[in-house]
């Protein structure tokens, strides 16, 4: 864990996805204690300060409740089908924003995507995405109003096109970074943002971008 940074309990939904296993692993790496909600226990090599819990279903409030009990942040990296109409971001906020409302967590970092909702454009980077995974784009658009709206301490990450690339550790992070079609970030990089916005929180209710 880097230096001065004192030690979190992170609550990781999504933590068996692509990016979810990373952002556990950045943590664990960090020193931090983890709960990691995953559909079936058993699905991450057991590490110091992981613990799974099942959660195979999103709208199991109570057992949602119990995880967070003593948590300081929920990291949702959640992503949902890959074709056809999903709800699971939607339906997982529409669980988690009551069940930190009512535990006192107040910090959640969730990953979106650029192009939903006023960054939505015509663009061809918007169009192509649309295109090609929409069911995902209008569940991340249904999904954002729920947790701005929350009155919790949230961020909303934006990626544009995401890669399975190692860290280069020289992102940039805003609300105004350009995406064009090419435009991609790796999943490790935007695990390490994930994670530094629990640590540090410098984009508190805001949507920013992140890209290499």
């Amino acid at each position: 864990m880097r230096q001065n940074v004192a030690q979190k309990r992170i609550v990781v939904l999504g933590a068996t996805g692509a990016t979810g296993r990373l952002v556990v692993s950045t943590a664990l790496q960090r020193g931090h204690e983890v709960t990691a909600l995953v559909r079936r226990t058993a699905s991450l090599d057991p590490a110091p300060g992981l613990r799974e819990v099942r959660w195979s279903d999103v709208g199991d409030a109570p057992t949602l409740a119990s995880a967070l009990t003593g948590a300081d942040a929920v990291i949702s990296a959640l992503g949902g089908a890959a074709t056809g109409p999903t709800s699971v971001c939607t339906d997982a906020m529409a669980v988690t924003v009551p069940a930190l409302q009512r535990a006192g967590v107040d910090r959640l970092v969730v990953v979106s995507a650029h192009g939903v909702a006023e960054s939505r454009d015509r663009s061809l980077f918007s169009l192509a995405v649309w295109a090609g995974v929409g069911g995902k784009m209008r569940d991340k658009e249904a999904m954002e109003p729920i947790v701005t709206s929350s009155g919790l301490d949230w961020t909303v990450v934006r990626p544009p096109m995401l890669k399975d690339a190692p860290a280069v550790g020289t992102y940039r992070v805003g609300t105004d970074v350009p995406v064009h079609l090419w435009t991609s970030v790796g999943r490790a990089d935007l695990a390490d943002f994930l994670v530094r916005e629990v640590e540090d929180p410098q984009h508190v209710h805001a949507l920013p971008r992140i890209a290499r």
